[in-house]
Protein backbone atom coordinates (compact mmCIF):
# COMPACT_ATOMS: atom_id res chain seq x y z
CA UNK A 1 0.00 0.00 0.00
CA UNK A 2 1.14 3.54 -0.78
CA UNK A 3 -0.49 6.53 0.91
CA UNK A 4 -0.17 10.13 -0.29
CA UNK A 5 -0.71 12.70 2.47
CA UNK A 6 -1.48 16.24 1.36
CA UNK A 7 -0.09 18.61 3.97
CA UNK A 8 2.96 18.32 6.24
CA UNK A 9 1.55 19.92 9.37
CA UNK A 10 1.25 18.29 12.80
CA UNK A 11 -1.60 16.01 11.71
CA UNK A 12 -0.09 15.03 8.36
CA UNK A 13 3.30 14.13 9.85
CA UNK A 14 1.70 12.22 12.73
CA UNK A 15 -0.24 10.18 10.18
CA UNK A 16 2.96 9.58 8.19
CA UNK A 17 4.77 8.35 11.30
CA UNK A 18 1.86 6.18 12.46
CA UNK A 19 1.59 4.62 8.98
CA UNK A 20 5.34 4.06 8.92
CA UNK A 21 5.00 2.18 12.21
CA UNK A 22 2.50 -0.06 10.39
CA UNK A 23 5.07 -0.66 7.61
CA UNK A 24 3.05 1.37 5.08
CA UNK A 25 4.77 3.59 2.49
CA UNK A 26 3.86 7.28 2.63
CA UNK A 27 4.52 10.33 0.48
CA UNK A 28 3.83 13.74 2.02
CA UNK A 29 3.16 16.69 -0.31
CA UNK A 30 3.63 20.14 1.22
CA UNK A 31 2.86 23.36 -0.64
CA UNK A 32 5.39 25.48 1.28
CA UNK A 33 8.88 25.93 -0.15
CA UNK A 34 10.47 25.06 3.19
CA UNK A 35 9.25 22.64 5.80
CA UNK A 36 8.35 24.33 9.05
CA UNK A 37 5.49 25.36 11.24
CA UNK A 38 4.21 28.87 11.84
CA UNK A 39 3.13 29.61 15.35
CA UNK A 40 4.19 29.81 18.95
CA UNK A 41 3.25 27.61 21.89
CA UNK A 42 1.11 24.50 21.77
CA UNK A 43 -0.86 22.55 24.35
CA UNK A 44 -0.96 18.78 23.87
CA UNK A 45 -3.52 16.90 25.94
CA UNK A 46 -3.01 13.40 27.33
CA UNK A 47 -5.22 12.08 24.51
CA UNK A 48 -2.50 13.15 22.07
CA UNK A 49 0.67 12.68 24.11
CA UNK A 50 -0.25 9.01 24.60
CA UNK A 51 -0.30 8.61 20.80
CA UNK A 52 3.08 10.33 20.48
CA UNK A 53 4.53 8.19 23.26
CA UNK A 54 3.19 5.00 21.67
CA UNK A 55 4.95 6.05 18.49
CA UNK A 56 8.24 6.03 20.38
CA UNK A 57 8.67 9.80 20.82
CA UNK A 58 8.79 10.06 24.62
CA UNK A 59 12.57 10.58 24.71
CA UNK A 60 12.44 12.99 21.76
CA UNK A 61 9.78 15.10 23.44
CA UNK A 62 11.37 15.19 26.90
CA UNK A 63 13.91 17.98 26.21
CA UNK A 64 11.46 20.22 24.32
CA UNK A 65 8.31 19.92 26.44
CA UNK A 66 7.08 20.86 29.90
CA UNK A 67 4.67 18.71 31.86
CA UNK A 68 1.80 21.00 32.86
CA UNK A 69 0.97 20.96 36.54
CA UNK A 70 -2.34 22.80 36.43
CA UNK A 71 -4.69 24.97 34.39
CA UNK A 72 -5.91 28.09 36.20
CA UNK A 73 -8.94 30.31 35.43
CA UNK A 74 -8.78 33.91 36.71
CA UNK A 75 -10.93 37.08 36.81
CA UNK A 76 -9.90 39.65 34.24
CA UNK A 77 -9.46 42.67 36.53
CA UNK A 78 -8.20 41.23 39.79
CA UNK A 79 -6.56 38.01 38.70
CA UNK A 80 -8.57 36.22 41.40
CA UNK A 81 -8.43 32.46 40.90
CA UNK A 82 -11.82 31.02 40.00
CA UNK A 83 -10.82 27.39 39.55
CA UNK A 84 -7.84 25.11 38.98
CA UNK A 85 -7.61 21.87 37.04
CA UNK A 86 -4.91 19.66 38.53
CA UNK A 87 -2.75 17.95 35.90
CA UNK A 88 0.89 16.87 36.38
CA UNK A 89 1.44 13.38 37.76
CA UNK A 90 -2.27 13.03 38.54
CA UNK A 91 -3.14 13.40 34.86
CA UNK A 92 -0.37 11.01 33.85
CA UNK A 93 -1.68 8.41 36.29
CA UNK A 94 -5.29 8.88 35.27
CA UNK A 95 -4.87 9.05 31.49
CA UNK A 96 -1.64 7.16 30.95
CA UNK A 97 0.36 10.14 29.66
CA UNK A 98 0.95 13.80 30.57
CA UNK A 99 -0.43 17.15 29.53
CA UNK A 100 2.38 18.96 27.70
CA UNK A 101 3.35 22.50 26.74
CA UNK A 102 5.84 22.95 23.91
CA UNK A 103 6.63 25.08 20.89
CA UNK A 104 4.73 24.10 17.76
CA UNK A 105 7.88 24.23 15.62
CA UNK A 106 9.72 21.91 18.03
CA UNK A 107 6.99 19.26 17.85
CA UNK A 108 6.87 19.64 14.07
CA UNK A 109 10.63 19.07 13.85
CA UNK A 110 10.44 15.93 16.02
CA UNK A 111 7.62 14.48 13.93
CA UNK A 112 9.39 15.25 10.64
CA UNK A 113 12.62 13.63 11.80
CA UNK A 114 10.84 10.55 13.15
CA UNK A 115 8.80 10.13 9.96
CA UNK A 116 11.83 10.40 7.65
CA UNK A 117 14.81 9.12 9.67
CA UNK A 118 16.21 6.06 7.82
CA UNK A 119 17.41 4.59 11.13
CA UNK A 120 13.91 4.13 12.53
CA UNK A 121 11.82 1.01 11.87
CA UNK A 122 9.48 0.96 8.89
CA UNK A 123 9.75 2.68 5.51
CA UNK A 124 10.79 6.34 5.83
CA UNK A 125 8.23 8.85 4.60
CA UNK A 126 9.09 10.79 1.46
CA UNK A 127 8.39 14.49 2.03
CA UNK A 128 8.16 16.84 -0.95
CA UNK A 129 8.01 20.62 -0.52
CA UNK A 130 6.85 23.16 -3.15
CA UNK A 131 4.17 20.62 -4.00
CA UNK A 132 0.81 22.37 -3.99
CA UNK A 133 -2.02 19.98 -4.84
CA UNK A 134 -4.33 21.57 -7.40
CA UNK A 135 -6.73 18.69 -8.04
CA UNK A 136 -7.52 15.06 -7.34
CA UNK A 137 -8.00 12.73 -10.31
CA UNK A 138 -10.54 10.08 -9.28
CA UNK A 139 -10.88 8.42 -12.70
CA UNK A 140 -9.84 5.15 -11.04
CA UNK A 141 -11.50 5.16 -7.60
CA UNK A 142 -9.04 2.52 -6.38
CA UNK A 143 -5.96 4.49 -7.50
CA UNK A 144 -6.63 8.22 -7.03
CA UNK A 145 -4.04 10.74 -8.18
CA UNK A 146 -2.97 13.96 -6.47
CA UNK A 147 -2.03 16.43 -9.19
CA UNK A 148 0.27 19.29 -8.18
CA UNK A 149 0.37 22.71 -9.82
CA UNK A 150 3.47 21.78 -11.83
CA UNK A 151 1.57 18.88 -13.40
CA UNK A 152 3.24 16.09 -11.43
CA UNK A 153 0.88 13.17 -10.78
CA UNK A 154 1.15 11.31 -7.51
CA UNK A 155 -0.85 8.09 -7.73
CA UNK A 156 -1.60 6.12 -4.60
CA UNK A 157 -3.84 3.52 -3.01
CA UNK A 158 -5.01 6.15 -0.52
CA UNK A 159 -4.97 9.95 -0.45
CA UNK A 160 -5.29 11.71 2.90
CA UNK A 161 -6.17 15.40 2.90
CA UNK A 162 -4.37 17.02 5.84
CA UNK A 163 -4.30 20.39 4.11
CA UNK A 164 -6.10 22.64 6.54
CA UNK A 165 -9.32 24.61 6.68
CA UNK A 166 -9.03 25.60 3.00
CA UNK A 167 -8.50 21.97 2.00
CA UNK A 168 -8.24 21.25 -1.72
CA UNK A 169 -8.83 17.56 -1.01
CA UNK A 170 -12.07 18.28 0.87
CA UNK A 171 -13.31 20.31 -2.06
CA UNK A 172 -12.35 17.52 -4.49
CA UNK A 173 -14.53 14.96 -2.70
CA UNK A 174 -17.49 17.32 -2.36
CA UNK A 175 -17.03 18.22 1.29
CA UNK A 176 -18.61 21.37 2.72
CA UNK A 177 -16.89 24.62 1.88
CA UNK A 178 -18.61 27.02 4.27
CA UNK A 179 -16.22 28.62 6.73
CA UNK A 180 -17.63 30.28 9.83
CA UNK A 181 -16.19 33.48 11.29
CA UNK A 182 -16.21 33.53 15.08
CA UNK A 183 -15.88 37.30 15.38
CA UNK A 184 -12.68 36.76 17.36
CA UNK A 185 -8.99 36.99 16.65
CA UNK A 186 -5.91 35.75 18.50
CA UNK A 187 -2.78 37.77 19.13
CA UNK A 188 0.08 35.27 19.45
CA UNK A 189 3.57 35.98 20.69
CA UNK A 190 6.49 34.61 22.69
CA UNK A 191 7.77 36.84 25.50
CA UNK A 192 11.43 36.26 26.49
CA UNK A 193 11.89 35.23 30.10
CA UNK A 194 14.76 37.59 30.97
CA UNK A 195 12.58 40.68 31.47
CA UNK A 196 9.77 38.78 33.14
CA UNK A 197 11.98 37.06 35.71
CA UNK A 198 13.19 40.34 37.20
CA UNK A 199 9.73 41.92 37.45
CA UNK A 200 7.87 41.01 40.69
CA UNK A 201 4.58 41.27 38.77
CA UNK A 202 5.52 38.50 36.33
CA UNK A 203 8.30 36.31 37.75
CA UNK A 204 5.75 34.06 39.50
CA UNK A 205 4.82 32.63 36.09
CA UNK A 206 8.00 30.55 36.27
CA UNK A 207 7.25 29.01 39.67
CA UNK A 208 6.08 25.89 37.87
CA UNK A 209 4.52 24.95 34.51
CA UNK A 210 0.89 26.04 34.44
CA UNK A 211 -1.58 27.52 31.96
CA UNK A 212 -3.00 30.84 33.21
CA UNK A 213 -6.33 32.06 31.80
CA UNK A 214 -7.72 35.56 32.39
CA UNK A 215 -11.43 35.75 31.47
CA UNK A 216 -13.29 38.98 30.66
CA UNK A 217 -15.96 40.55 28.49
CA UNK A 218 -15.48 39.52 24.85
CA UNK A 219 -11.85 38.70 25.61
CA UNK A 220 -9.54 36.30 27.33
CA UNK A 221 -5.80 35.64 27.54
CA UNK A 222 -3.86 32.39 27.96
CA UNK A 223 -0.20 32.43 29.04
CA UNK A 224 2.22 29.61 29.83
CA UNK A 225 5.99 28.96 29.76
CA UNK A 226 7.60 26.96 26.94
CA UNK A 227 11.09 25.92 25.77
CA UNK A 228 12.47 25.06 29.20
CA UNK A 229 10.85 28.23 30.56
CA UNK A 230 12.91 30.46 28.29
CA UNK A 231 9.74 32.09 26.94
CA UNK A 232 6.14 32.68 27.92
CA UNK A 233 3.66 31.87 25.20
CA UNK A 234 0.78 34.35 25.01
CA UNK A 235 -2.52 33.87 23.18
CA UNK A 236 -4.73 36.93 23.61
CA UNK A 237 -8.27 36.68 22.24
CA UNK A 238 -10.22 39.80 21.30
CA UNK A 239 -12.86 40.95 18.78
CA UNK A 240 -11.44 40.62 15.28
CA UNK A 241 -10.00 43.74 13.66
CA UNK A 242 -11.03 44.51 10.04
CA UNK A 243 -7.51 43.99 8.66
CA UNK A 244 -7.15 40.61 10.35
CA UNK A 245 -10.64 39.54 9.30
CA UNK A 246 -9.69 40.28 5.71
CA UNK A 247 -6.21 38.74 5.68
CA UNK A 248 -6.80 35.87 8.15
CA UNK A 249 -3.23 36.25 9.44
CA UNK A 250 -0.90 39.22 9.61
CA UNK A 251 1.64 40.97 11.81
CA UNK A 252 0.46 43.97 13.82
CA UNK A 253 1.91 46.46 16.28
CA UNK A 254 1.89 45.04 19.81
CA UNK A 255 0.37 48.31 21.04
CA UNK A 256 -2.87 47.19 19.42
CA UNK A 257 -2.85 44.04 21.55
CA UNK A 258 -1.95 45.87 24.76
CA UNK A 259 -4.76 48.39 24.35
CA UNK A 260 -7.32 45.58 24.25
CA UNK A 261 -6.49 44.70 27.87
CA UNK A 262 -6.06 48.12 29.45
CA UNK A 263 -7.36 48.00 33.02
CA UNK A 264 -6.91 44.24 33.38
CA UNK A 265 -4.92 42.53 36.15
CA UNK A 266 -1.54 44.30 36.44
CA UNK A 267 0.30 40.98 36.27
CA UNK A 268 -1.18 40.44 32.83
CA UNK A 269 -0.64 43.97 31.53
CA UNK A 270 3.01 43.86 32.65
CA UNK A 271 3.40 40.57 30.79
CA UNK A 272 1.94 42.04 27.61
CA UNK A 273 4.11 45.15 27.98
CA UNK A 274 7.21 42.94 27.73
CA UNK A 275 6.19 41.36 24.43
CA UNK A 276 8.04 42.01 21.15
CA UNK A 277 6.97 45.13 19.27
CA UNK A 278 5.31 43.08 16.51
CA UNK A 279 2.92 40.20 17.16
CA UNK A 280 1.00 37.84 14.91
CA UNK A 281 -2.76 38.21 14.67
CA UNK A 282 -4.96 35.32 13.48
CA UNK A 283 -8.65 35.43 12.63
CA UNK A 284 -10.37 32.56 14.42
CA UNK A 285 -12.38 30.82 11.73
CA UNK A 286 -13.79 27.31 11.79
CA UNK A 287 -16.20 24.86 10.19
CA UNK A 288 -19.27 23.28 11.64
CA UNK A 289 -18.98 19.54 12.28
CA UNK A 290 -19.72 17.19 9.40
CA UNK A 291 -19.54 13.41 9.14
CA UNK A 292 -18.44 12.63 5.57
CA UNK A 293 -14.68 12.49 5.98
CA UNK A 294 -14.10 9.84 3.31
CA UNK A 295 -14.98 8.99 -0.27
CA UNK A 296 -13.75 5.78 -1.95
CA UNK A 297 -9.97 5.80 -1.31
CA UNK A 298 -9.74 9.38 -0.08
CA UNK A 299 -10.08 10.66 3.50
CA UNK A 300 -9.60 13.88 5.45
CA UNK A 301 -7.67 14.61 8.63
CA UNK A 302 -7.14 17.50 11.05
CA UNK A 303 -8.35 20.98 10.16
CA UNK A 304 -9.44 19.70 6.74
CA UNK A 305 -12.36 17.99 8.49
CA UNK A 306 -12.65 19.47 11.99
CA UNK A 307 -11.19 22.97 12.14
CA UNK A 308 -12.20 24.30 15.54
CA UNK A 309 -11.92 27.30 17.80
CA UNK A 310 -9.08 27.13 20.35
CA UNK A 311 -11.22 27.28 23.48
CA UNK A 312 -10.46 23.67 24.42
CA UNK A 313 -6.82 23.83 23.20
CA UNK A 314 -7.54 20.63 21.27
CA UNK A 315 -6.97 21.40 17.57
CA UNK A 316 -3.56 19.76 17.27
CA UNK A 317 -4.43 17.00 19.74
CA UNK A 318 -7.48 15.96 17.73
CA UNK A 319 -5.38 15.84 14.54
CA UNK A 320 -2.84 13.61 16.30
CA UNK A 321 -5.66 11.27 17.29
CA UNK A 322 -6.77 11.21 13.64
CA UNK A 323 -3.32 10.03 12.60
CA UNK A 324 -3.36 7.16 15.08
CA UNK A 325 -6.82 5.94 14.13
CA UNK A 326 -6.39 6.15 10.36
CA UNK A 327 -3.15 4.17 10.65
CA UNK A 328 -4.91 1.46 12.64
CA UNK A 329 -7.67 1.15 10.07
CA UNK A 330 -5.37 1.19 7.03
CA UNK A 331 -3.17 -1.45 8.64
CA UNK A 332 -6.18 -3.76 8.61
CA UNK A 333 -6.66 -3.09 4.89
CA UNK A 334 -2.95 -3.61 4.24
CA UNK A 335 -3.21 -7.01 5.94
CA UNK A 336 -6.14 -7.94 3.70
CA UNK A 337 -8.62 -7.97 6.56
CA UNK A 338 -10.85 -5.38 4.87
CA UNK A 339 -10.98 -3.06 1.87
CA UNK A 340 -9.53 0.44 1.79
CA UNK A 341 -12.93 2.17 1.42
CA UNK A 342 -14.27 0.18 4.37
CA UNK A 343 -11.18 0.99 6.44
CA UNK A 344 -11.58 4.70 5.73
CA UNK A 345 -15.30 4.53 6.52
CA UNK A 346 -14.43 2.93 9.86
CA UNK A 347 -11.88 5.68 10.54
CA UNK A 348 -14.51 8.31 9.81
CA UNK A 349 -17.09 6.61 12.02
CA UNK A 350 -14.63 6.39 14.91
CA UNK A 351 -13.46 9.98 14.67
CA UNK A 352 -16.06 12.28 13.10
CA UNK A 353 -18.63 12.28 15.90
CA UNK A 354 -15.91 12.40 18.53
CA UNK A 355 -14.15 15.41 17.00
CA UNK A 356 -17.50 17.08 16.37
CA UNK A 357 -18.33 16.97 20.06
CA UNK A 358 -15.00 18.64 20.85
CA UNK A 359 -15.67 21.26 18.16
CA UNK A 360 -19.06 22.14 19.62
CA UNK A 361 -17.69 22.19 23.15
CA UNK A 362 -14.97 24.64 22.12
CA UNK A 363 -17.55 26.89 20.46
CA UNK A 364 -19.68 26.86 23.62
CA UNK A 365 -16.65 27.75 25.73
CA UNK A 366 -16.27 30.97 23.75
CA UNK A 367 -19.51 32.29 25.22
CA UNK A 368 -18.62 31.02 28.69
CA UNK A 369 -15.17 32.63 28.72
CA UNK A 370 -16.34 35.99 27.36
CA UNK A 371 -19.26 36.85 29.65
CA UNK A 372 -19.60 40.51 30.68
CA UNK A 373 -19.68 41.26 34.39
CA UNK A 374 -23.16 40.56 35.71
CA UNK A 375 -25.50 37.76 36.83
CA UNK A 376 -24.39 35.22 34.19
CA UNK A 377 -20.72 35.85 35.00
CA UNK A 378 -21.39 35.50 38.74
CA UNK A 379 -23.20 32.21 38.13
CA UNK A 380 -20.31 30.95 35.98
CA UNK A 381 -17.75 31.91 38.61
CA UNK A 382 -19.75 30.13 41.30
CA UNK A 383 -19.82 27.01 39.16
CA UNK A 384 -16.09 27.28 38.60
CA UNK A 385 -15.46 27.56 42.33
CA UNK A 386 -17.48 24.38 42.88
CA UNK A 387 -15.36 22.66 40.20
CA UNK A 388 -18.20 22.39 37.73
CA UNK A 389 -17.13 21.39 34.20
CA UNK A 390 -16.72 24.31 31.82
CA UNK A 391 -19.13 22.92 29.24
CA UNK A 392 -21.19 19.79 28.77
CA UNK A 393 -18.06 18.07 27.42
CA UNK A 394 -16.03 16.42 30.16
CA UNK A 395 -12.26 16.90 30.25
CA UNK A 396 -12.04 13.29 31.42
CA UNK A 397 -13.78 12.19 28.21
CA UNK A 398 -11.58 14.38 26.01
CA UNK A 399 -8.33 13.32 27.65
CA UNK A 400 -9.12 9.62 27.45
CA UNK A 401 -9.35 10.14 23.70
CA UNK A 402 -10.68 7.84 20.98
CA UNK A 403 -10.33 4.21 22.11
CA UNK A 404 -7.37 2.66 20.31
CA UNK A 405 -6.46 -0.94 19.60
CA UNK A 406 -3.85 -2.71 21.68
CA UNK A 407 -0.60 -0.82 22.12
CA UNK A 408 1.31 -3.04 19.72
CA UNK A 409 -0.80 -1.78 16.81
CA UNK A 410 1.01 1.56 17.01
CA UNK A 411 4.47 -0.01 17.34
CA UNK A 412 6.58 -1.37 14.48
CA UNK A 413 5.34 -4.70 13.24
Amino acid sequence: MTVVIVGAGIGGLTAALALRAQNIDTIVLEQATELGEVGTGLQIGPNASRVLYRLGLEKDLAPISLTVEESVRRRWKTGEILTKTTLGSAATTKFGSPYLHLHRADLHSVLHHAATDPQRPGPPALVRTTARVASIDQTDPERPVAVTTDGTRWQADVIIGADGIRSAVRAAIGGPGDIETSGDMAYRTLVPAETLRVDPATRWIFDWPAAQFWLGENRHVVAYPVRNMEYVNVVAIAPVAPQVDLEWRCEVDATQMRQEYAGWDERLTRLLAASPDRVTAWALNYQKPFADWNHDSIALLGDACHSMLPYFSQGASQAIEDGAVIAEELAAADDGETTIPHALARYSSRRADHAGIVQNGATNNRDLFHLPDGPAQLHRDAQFRSHHEESNVSFDWIYHGTPLADDHRLLPR
